[in-house]
């Protein structure tokens, strides 16, 4: 993905706040501490606590994820979103040998 999608999925005060609550799933989610956080949080989690549309929680973590950054499993009826850690190294290692 080009510099400007990544720098772009990260410019929304939303979608940063997203990305760090599934950095601490189990702080950040505890109601969902009976199902386990293995898959990720539930999109339903997320969006109770953005307080957004469905829409526009889906939109996001579609952009998140086409950016790298998350990762989705599908469990059922249910998508699980968690955190790609090796997306974020890589950006480090990108900012420190390209910016």
């Amino acid at each position: 993905m080009e510099n400007i999608e990544i720098f772009k999925a990260l410019s929304n005060k939303s979608r940063l706040q997203m990305l760090e609550w599934l950095k601490d799933p189990e702080t950040n989610f505890p109601e969902q501490k009976d199902a386990g956080y293995e898959n990720g949080v539930c999109v339903g989690q997320i969006q109770s606590k953005a307080g957004l549309t469905q829409s526009t929680v889906s939109e996001y973590l579609s952009i998140l994820q086409r950016a790298g950054f998350i990762e989705s499993t599908r469990v059922g009826q249910w998508t699980y979103y968690k955190r790609n850690e090796k997306a974020f190294a890589e950006l480090i290692k990108k900012i420190e040998s390209n910016l």
